[in-house]
């Protein structure tokens, strides 16, 4: 280094972080001159390197940090200004970093144009001490949260030098006039002024984000916000979730401004939670942003069959449009565990989300408004029943892409398979708390399985079409509206409101206000059962009840009270001695019999069966007394059967859902298979998937693990496969890896047992890689060392019948992150991958990360094959001598084991 010249240092210096710089100075003299030098002409500095995320080293000192400034005359931009703490104020004899300090320091670059930082103080007294400078990059404070902590507070001066703007948790008095602002981000502000956005203009924006922000409660005063925003001719993104605006205030804006060109270049429309929007609001934003529009997401007071119909009479064109949310809530409003009343108590609007009442018919209008629609998202809409009927020849659904689905609880589940395989371009299916395992009683009571009646028909009465809803409505989101008539005249009042206003609009807009109300069930949803009134349904609260948002515990029904048992087998032959009356026809049937209803049939209990002995543990499940249904009940699970055929669907998640079998009938590209808390879920059926090779089971009560198992390894041997596990019963892990290593699986097979707790993903992810590796070096010897394939089949079996028929089994145990952690394999080459020098690159060792580097690809890089092999010549020599062959492909098994007490581990990772 001390021979390379000063200017040969200095371009060097370009590409190594500031830290690093400032240790070089005490290596010799010649790389003190050489930093001296680099530091006098440096115009851009970054004190965290890049890493926007970062604090910036700690240890300065007023001091100090304004003698590293001094050495620095020409900077011009200073990034990386993240201090961890900054003292207010000075104080006499006691050396700190503070806020003046750093105020100081700054004023000492005369040529200093900007700034990052993500302080807040020291934000605002850059725009109080130093208003030239330029606030750089993003600014977003580190220490958001909700609610408000007292102590973040910002003053935002008129003409701020500031292009993006994230407050997460801060109370500001006001938001005013900022030519140059970009992208405006508010989460959990509290505006303090009365008239917060008198003065708003930001005619640069092109971001706005208004999200749970507690403000004024008079609506009137959104008034200058929404003009404000109107005027900003390049807003390309504005989401509004618990903006309490002027109903109707957006459809007469967009009136007066859309010959200059408001809101025509939007490309996102969000409208979440708020209070007083009306669908003329809405639409109004859709027509005009036509040409850019690529996503929008409605709230569920405005997810209504009219709003489409509406867009369908307007007959444009929405060229770019890819994403729709139906019945959109914000994601704070789902998790968060306060009430509306403790919501509004810190000062957000007061509102109250009744489900989206958007029908089949509206569905179909959906596809033909928005005919290029990739990525679909439905949440909680109870009047969805036939997916199928939404394919029309003017509403195909060509390209959609991605499907989700959640709390849709009638949809109906023949009809969604159907619905499913008329979908041509169709790859990822996500579906969560999806067709309900109907409550037990419903074959005695005479009601139709799995048709969602009674789950959701509490929800029927509840459709207040407008979100003007009156303070003095139940607060609960689960309960349902008690005053259906009030609901009834609050929407034929809206109507007629709307209906009044169609003279005075525009032609491309007219059909806004020409909305019908659609009723609110399509024909073949009125006969499928009683009303709301008739159904009395046994259920008990649990983590799955339907409801209309999620904020909240749903409400028992207490007419029949009716135990839940988790026994299965046990109970399948034990019925009740009087009569099983249905209305539709059914049959005896049981789970061992392997037979597949139809989704809506329900069946019968045998009139006659001898009762079996049961552990005492196990509650029977008994009707009330009161009640016709008086006799003992013991029912087995409704079986509900997903049947997947898609040609291009690649992969399908599966959260909370009643369905018992999943079947792959034909499902050539598909890839993964992710099932979550889905407490009924046993079987799976493989008919055609050959290179499905991700299989995670987590936390699913009932899930048959033999059957699953063999069925995954009898698959043919295309891909490897790893099959992630995590059980909610004791294993008996030693009977399990006899039967999969006695079994006719062409694998090599891998059963890793993990015991983290909480888990531990990143073994998982390492395993993954490591048999990848594996299965790399088995297709090496079989492609250019000649090695034969193995096999194994039925025949192989017979030849050997003892356990592990002539198969060598190894085993390692080991400890990773403290806990205990074991793997028992076939694979013939691991003893010797794992016992090589410390120093080998093919060392595979549980304790020490930091040599693991097979199965750690991101963190240490991945080995060739070639590499491994060398390690390991002698073993292929040998087993080439003996013609042992090898498998082509590897399938590990991990089992974890957190959660096989029967109480769910909470985990971030699934």
């Amino acid at each position: 280094m001390n021979q390379l010249s000063h200017e040969v240092l200095c371009h060097i210096f370009r590409y190594l972080p500031l830290q690093d710089i400032m240790c070089m100075e005490c290596l010799s003299r010649k790389l003190k001159e050489a930093v001296t030098l680099y530091l006098r002409v440096v115009k851009i500095v970054d004190l965290c390197a890049g890493r926007w995320w970062e604090y910036m080293p700690t240890g300065f000192t007023d001091s100090s940090f304004l003698t590293l400034l001094k050495k620095m005359p020409d900077i011009e931009q200073l990034y990386g200004l993240h201090p961890r703490y900054l003292e207010r104020r000075r104080v006499r004899g006691h050396e700190a970093f503070s806020i003046p300090g750093v105020l100081e320091a700054l004023q000492a670059c005369p040529n200093l144009l900007g700034v990052e930082t993500s302080h807040l103080e020291l934000v605002e007294a850059i725009w109080t001490y130093m208003p030239q400078v330029h606030i750089l990059g993003k600014f977003r404070n580190r220490n958001g949260a909700f609610p408000i902590p007292p102590e973040n507070k910002l003053k935002i001066p008129i003409g701020a030098k500031i292009q993006i703007l994230h407050l997460v948790g801060v109370n500001v008095p006001e938001i005013p006039c900022i030519p140059m602002l970009r992208h405006l981000y508010l989460k959990w502000v509290r505006l303090t002024k009365p008239q917060p956005f008198k003065d708003f203009l930001c005619i640069s924006l092109r971001t706005f984000v208004m999200r749970n922000c507690a403000g004024p409660t008079n609506s009137l005063k959104y008034v200058p916000l929404v003009t404000g925003l109107a005027s900003a001719r390049n807003l390309e993104q504005l989401e509004l979730v618990r903006v309490p605006f002027l109903g109707g205030l957006i459809q007469h804006v967009v009136e007066d401004s859309w010959r200059s060109g408001g809101f025509r270049n939007l490309h996102t429309i969000v409208l979440g939670a708020c209070k007083n929007a009306l669908e003329v609001d809405l639409g109004y934003l859709i027509i005009t942003a036509a040409r850019r529009l690529h996503e929008v997401r409605i709230q569920p007071s405005l997810t209504k069959d009219g709003v489409f119909s509406a867009l369908k009479m307007a007959e444009l064109e929405f060229p770019q449009f890819e994403t729709l949310h139906l019945g959109y809530v914000d994601e704070f409003l789902l998790q968060c565990k306060m009430t509306n009343a403790d919501l509004v108590k810190y000062g957000l609007a007061d509102v109250v989300e009744n489900p989206g009442i958007i029908t089949d018919i509206g569905m179909k209008a959906v596809n033909e408004v928005f005919s290029c629609i990739k990525y679909l998202l439905i949440y909680n809409c109870p009047h969805l029943h036939n997916p199928n009927n939404w394919i029309t020849d003017h509403s195909r659904w060509t390209r959609l892409v991605d499907l989700t689905l959640v709390r849709c609880h009638a949809v109906k589940l023949e009809s969604f398979s159907q619905f499913i395989e008329l979908l041509p371009s169709l790859e990822f299916i996500s579906l969560d708390q999806m067709f309900r395992e109907p409550p037990k009683g419903c074959a005695r009571v005479g009601l139709s399985a799995g048709t969602g009646i009674g789950v959701s028909s509490a929800l029927v009465s509840n459709q207040n079409s407008n979100n003007e809803n009156d303070n003095h409505q139940n607060n609960n989101p689960n309960v349902p509206n008690n005053n259906p008539q009030q609901a009834n005249d609050q929407n034929e009042e809206n109507e007629m409101r709307q209906d009044g206003q169609a003279e005075e609009q525009q032609i491309a807009a007219e059909a806004l206000n020409e909305m019908e109300e659609v009723p609110q069930e399509d024909g073949e949803s009125r006969n499928e059962g009683p009303t709301h009134s008739q159904a009395v349904f046994p259920m008990e609260v649990d983590e799955e009840q339907a409801g209309p948002s999620g904020l909240q515990p749903a409400a028992k029904a207490t007419p029949i009270t009716v135990h839940d048992s988790d026994s299965e087998d046990e109970e399948e032959n034990m019925g009740a001695p009087g009569n099983c009356i249905a209305k539709n026809s059914s049959q005896n049937y049981s789970d061992k019999e392997d037979k597949i209803r139809e989704p809506g049939e329900s069946r019968q209990l045998p009139e006659v069966a001898k009762p079996k002995p049961r552990h005492a543990m196990k509650r029977k499940r008994t009707a009330d007394k009161s009640t016709s249904t008086s006799d003992p009940v013991i029912e087995d699970d409704h079986v509900q059967v997903l049947v997947l055929k898609s040609k291009n669907l690649v992969g399908i998640t599966l959260t909370n859902c009643g369905i018992t079998d999943l079947v792959l009938k034909d499902c050539p590209k598909m890839m993964f298979i992710h099932a979550t808390r889905c407490r009924v879920l046993k079987h799976l059926k493989v008919e055609n998937a050959p290179i499905v090779n991700r299989f995670d089971y987590a936390q699913c009560k009932k899930l048959n693990m033999d059957q699953v198992l063999d069925q995954i390894l009898r698959m043919p041997a295309e891909r490897n496969r790893i099959i992630y596990l995590r059980p909610m019963q004791q294993v008996d892990t030693l009977t399990l890896e006899q039967k999969i290593f006695s079994g006719p699986y062409p694998y090599h097979i891998c059963i890793i047992h993990e015991f983290s707790n909480p888990p531990n993903v990143r073994n998982k992810v390492r395993i993954r890689s490591w048999m990848d590796t594996i299965a790399n070096i088995n297709q090496e010897l079989i492609k250019y060392e000649f090695f034969p394939e193995a096999t194994r089949s039925e025949g192989d079996l017979k030849k050997y019948t003892k356990y592990p028929w002539g198969r060598e089994i190894y085993t390692l145990e080991g400890v990773v992150d403290g806990a205990p952690y074991s793997m028992i394999t076939d694979f013939p080459w691991l003893r010797s991958l794992r016992t090589a020098e410390p120093n080998s690159y093919a060392r595979y060792d549980f304790e020490d990360d930091e040599r693991t580097t097979i199965y750690a690809p991101r963190r240490k890089g991945q080995l060739s094959a070639d590499i491994c092999m060398e390690t390991i010549g002698e073993e292929i020599s040998e087993l080439r001598q003996m013609k042992k062959g090898v498998f082509q492909r590897v399938v590990a098994i991990f089992i974890h084991y957190c959660d096989v007490n029967g109480e769910p581990v909470e985990d971030d990772y699934i």
